[in-house]
């Protein structure tokens, strides 16, 4: 019989082989099985007495798992293990099951339990071209989502028994219906004042953009990153069978068939580096890689271990994290918005023009030297908030940065990225390497002159001016802008407040457009 299994978000088929011989009444597997596969000796055995399916006489049993040379993990081989064991006695007629895979887990009833992973086998079953594949009821939702496969559901062995010996038919899976629309019960009208940080959420969001908010205890950090789901666009189909995926194999997925709304992460800063990047045996993603194509958010940044943050540079670099066994190598998917945030200072109010900071200069130098100027690199945006005055708590005038609105201007951008990114595969600016970052953003003579003068006050490193580069066009999308304009590149400067020598972008742009290059604050400034 054959079943499957992953390895990352990848499966493969894997063969169940059952010899029976005379002999004293053993069971052995072969094939690298890990501790659960051979504690399925147990459950099978359980399950067919309690289903009156136990073969009258025992003998030696061999179990041979195929390809032989890779470590099989999980439960799901029940099924497989089970129906093979049953043909080999001769219960079950050969052939009804050729070509099928058979995944799930069994309960000492004989119940069929959910299996880790169903939606990468049941996509790996259809383009191997297996005849179909069976999977417990409870995993119907997730396997319905491919499309050109037979795929059969089942809740007990017994009923698998009585298809193969052709006295009934396993029902099908049937696809689920898309959940109605809910509204989200968050929304940016809720964060009183702070536009500037308004409008550069909208930008990241707009270009999937990495964003660092720095700002004092209570200026709406944390109130502004968990309201960033309600202006991202619903997931491509693409990208939703990825996320999908990742959560199937994660065993997180539930009873959602497809993961279309970007997700949304938020770790405690005392997580380890599994638990950020993945890992364990095998390999299970971590929250990077569950956050892909969604939100990752890091509260209290510099409170993270130093490894840990780290570790985020190549994965942010690549799109993915590679993690490296003795055997084998997974890599997971990690295509996501990180969105952090972060005290000027340990007590929180250095620079803060109302209360006054009880931290000493070395303190306070210490504590941003937590974040490596490389992991800032990799940041798109940086921004600062002030205190919110009264004035603009009391204010109800909010309408137009509301989330409804910012997803309708960020939903538009996304449009015209998708329209132009299409050919490359590509979904958003964040997305483009550095070729296609000269290709697509290209400069007037005005343009380069600008960044060049930014590069020489600000000492933008090549990477830095690339991401520059991305989030001007994304400020051009949202203006609805053909061209990079100087008003737009400007912007994009100013949002790189945390750079080695930071500097108002109006001073390299006197001629900017009011109201587009934002206004420094002094609790960002490196040099503050």
């Amino acid at each position: 019989m054959r079943s499957g299994t992953t390895w990352g978000i990848d499966a493969y088929t894997v063969e169940a082989e059952v010899e029976v011989a005379k002999g004293l009444p053993t069971w052995n597997v072969v094939g690298l099985p890990a501790a659960a596969v051979k504690e399925g000796r147990v459950r099978i055995r359980a399950a067919l007495e309690q289903s009156s399916l136990a073969p009258p006489s025992r003998g030696r049993t061999t179990v041979n798992l195929a390809p032989a040379d890779i470590k099989k993990e999980g439960s799901a081989f029940d099924l497989a293990i089970a129906i093979a064991f049953l043909t080999a006695h001769e219960l079950i007629p050969r052939g009804r099951l050729d070509g099928w895979l058979l995944v799930g887990e069994l309960a000492l009833d004989g119940s069929v339990r959910a299996a880790r992973g169903v939606l990468p086998i049941a996509v790996h079953a259809r383009t191997s071209g297996a005849a179909g594949i069976i999977v417990p009821i409870a995993n119907e939702a997730e396997a319905a989502v491919v499309e050109g496969l037979d795929c059969r559901v089942v809740s007990h062995i017994s009923e698998l028994v009585e298809h193969a010996r052709g006295k009934l038919e396993l029902p099908r899976a049937r696809p689920q219906p898309p959940p109605p629309a809910s509204t989200h019960p968050l929304d940016f009208s809720d964060v009183r004042g702070q536009r500037a940080a308004k409008r550069a959420i909208e930008v990241a969001a707009a270009g999937h953009h990495n964003l660092l908010m720095v700002g004092p205890p209570g200026a709406g950090k944390t109130m502004l990153a968990r309201r960033i789901p309600t202006v991202l666009p619903a997931l491509p189909l693409e990208r939703a069978l990825e996320t999908t995926a990742i959560y199937s194999v994660a065993g997180l997925l539930g009873d959602t068939a497809l993961v279309r709304t970007p997700p949304f992460r938020a770790p405690h800063h005392s997580v380890s580096d599994a638990g950020l990047l993945g890992g364990g045996s095998p390999p299970r993603p971590g929250e990077i890689s569950l956050s892909s194509h969604g939100v990752l958010f890091l509260d209290e940044l510099p409170e993270f271990r130093r490894s840990t943050l780290e570790a985020l540079r190549q994965p942010l670099e690549d799109g993915c994290v590679r993690i490296a066994r003795a055997r084998h190598t997974v890599c997971y998917p990690a295509r996501l918005m990180l969105v952090a945030a972060m005290n000027p200072c340990p007590c929180g109010h250095h620079g803060d023009t109302t209360r006054a900071c009880r931290c000493a200069p070395a303190a306070v130098l210490r504590y941003r030297g937590r974040l490596s100027g490389p992991l800032l690199d990799r940041i798109d945006l940086h921004i600062g908030l002030a205190p919110v005055p009264w004035k603009a708590l009391s204010s109800e005038d909010d309408r137009d940065h509301g989330s409804a609105a910012i997803a309708a201007r960020v939903a538009a951008a996304r449009e015209r990225q998708l329209g132009r990114l299409h050919r490359h595969g590509l979904v958003c600016n964040a997305d483009m390497g550095a070729r296609l970052t000269r290709t697509v953003c290209r400069l007037d003579a005005p343009g380069a002159a600008l960044i060049e003068r930014a590069v020489t006050r600000m000492s933008l490193s090549a990477r830095s001016v690339d991401r520059v580069l991305k989030v001007a066009r994304t400020i051009a999308d949202l203006a609805g802008a053909a061209e990079i304009a100087r008003a737009h590149l400007a912007e994009a400067i100013g949002y790189r407040l945390l750079d080695t020598t930071p500097v108002d972008p109006t001073e390299l742009m006197p001629a900017a457009a009011p109201g587009l290059a934002p206004t420094p604050v002094p609790v960002c400034s490196a040099a503050s």
